[in-house]
């Protein structure tokens, strides 16, 4: 259960503060540690270093930012949304470039090519992203972009628990974004998506994972058989012949569409990190050198179907052209990665 936010206050946000100036006294000996044993492993496999400087880096902008909410708390700038939107566009800037340093993260963006005059239309318009979700700080990379490359304020609905991170309780809890418990329900996870959609302004862009997890072949099973038990047989069969995601859960989406029916969608796609699903994942499996390809597309107001059933159709067909670019990806770097089809799909 999520402690009450007082104490999340007064106990989890000096906590971050005090294990950072921890880490940053005793990072020699962290790293020579590490370094030492991970002597007799390959170097692609030297994890434990780069890790440890990444996670104290990570722990001091984490310090950074909370100590800069208080200075706002104080001033009474608490309200001002744009300062904590520059705040969160700040910390996710140098979180991005420490693991293009660190990781050797690199990203690719395939994106259409807008005129002018178009780009200055769709400023115009609220966006609702509707992305794939996959792979370790999928949200982050997402939420960075937008903030930063496309001029957008973003806003997602979130699990609870992360509130046990003490920036993101403060800074998030101080914007339009939502939390919501795990046992919760579908019920409240849609009203929360309503508010957020219904309330949006040209400049902001509403994030949705319609899959609502991670890609496991499991959990691909076991959504193709719920969607069988509902007797949906036409999402089912499109839904077996996607081999890289799980079925797309269309009421968050249709939800955010009906209360902000002037918002462009857009569909985003990408690939590169989908094995690493857990902290163990990413500990065993992070390549020396992390590559992230994406694809993104836009589906402006006037040509979003407008009746239900039309509308789930149309979703599903966004999701077959998404699980058809990630084959095309896999297979493209297939010779160069591995042997053979890319692991997560199903036999």
């Amino acid at each position: 259960m999520l402690p009450p936010r007082i104490l999340r206050r007064l106990v989890l946000a000096p906590l971050v503060i005090v294990v950072t100036v921890f880490m940053l006294v005793t990072l020699p000996f962290w790293l020579v540690v590490t370094a030492a044993a991970s002597l007799r492993l390959p170097p692609p496999q030297r994890r434990g270093p780069r890790f440890v400087w990444f996670g104290t880096a990570w722990l001091t902008l984490e310090s950074a930012v909370l100590i800069a909410c208080l200075w706002l708390w104080v001033a009474g700038g608490a309200r001002r949304q744009e300062r904590h939107y520059a705040l969160i566009r700040w910390f996710l800037t140098r979180v991005y470039a420490m693991a293009e340093r660190v990781f050797r993260l690199t990203v690719e963006i395939d994106e259409p090519v807008a005129t002018p005059g178009e780009r200055a239309v769709q400023l115009t318009r609220p966006v609702i992203v509707l992305s794939r979700h996959a792979g370790p700080g999928d949200s982050f990379l997402l939420i960075y972009h937008l903030l930063t490359r496309y001029e957008r304020r973003p806003r997602i609905v979130m699990k609870a628990a992360l509130q046990y991170d003490p920036s993101v309780d403060v800074v998030v809890n101080r914007l339009p974004n939502a939390f919501v418990p795990r046992k919760s329900g579908q019920k409240h996870v849609i009203e929360e998506i309503h508010r957020l959609a219904a309330t949006m302004g040209a400049h902001d862009a509403l994030v949705i994972f319609p899959e609502g997890g991670n890609f496991t072949p499991r959990r691909r099973r076991l959504a193709i058989r719920r969607l069988e038990e509902k007797g949906l047989a036409e999402e089912a069969e499109r839904a077996r012949g996607m081999d890289h995601l799980l079925p797309p859960r269309p009421k968050g989406a249709i939800t955010a569409i009906e209360a902000c029916p002037s918002a462009d969608v857009v569909f985003v796609a990408h690939t590169g990190l989908d094995d690493l699903v857990t902290l163990g994942d990413v500990w065993r499996k992070l390549p020396f050198s992390a590559h992230i390809t994406a694809k993104w597309w836009r589906v402006p107001a006037a040509e979003v179907p407008r009746e239900r059933a039309e509308r789930v159709r149309w979703l599903y067909g966004h999701w077959e052209q998404i699980d058809a670019w990630i084959d095309a990806q896999r297979l493209s770097r297939a010779p160069a990665d591995r042997p053979g089809p890319g692991p997560g799909r199903p036999g």
